[in-house]
C-alpha cells in the first residue's frame, strides 16, 4: 500500500487520467473528489464488497441452475 500526506486542496494522479483531489478536512472526515474518465467505476468500498457478494450468489444460483439442466436432460 502507498501511503501519501496530502492537505487540503491538493491531490495525486493515478494512471495519468484520475484525480483524486482532497476537498475538506473537519471533525476527523475527508471529503475528497474524483475526477475520471466515464468508462471508470468508482465505488465506495463498502457498496463494492457488496455488489461482489450479490454476484457471487447470482454465480451460485446460476450454476445451480445449469447443473439442474444437466440432471434433466440426461433423464
Amino acid at each position: 500500500m502507498l501511503i501519501l500526506t496530502r492537505k487540503k486542496d491538493e491531490s495525486i494522479i493515478i494512471n495519468g487520467n484520475i484525480e483524486v483531489r482532497i476537498l475538506e478536512i473537519e471533525d476527523g472526515k475527508v471529503s475528497i473528489g474524483i475526477k475520471a474518465p466515464k468508462e471508470v467505476d468508482i465505488f465506495r468500498k463498502e457498496i463494492y464488497e457488496s455488489i461482489e457478494e450479490e454476484n457471487m450468489k447470482a454465480a451460485k444460483i446460476e450454476s445451480n441452475i445449469d447443473e439442474v439442466g444437466k440432471l434433466i436432460r440426461e433423464k
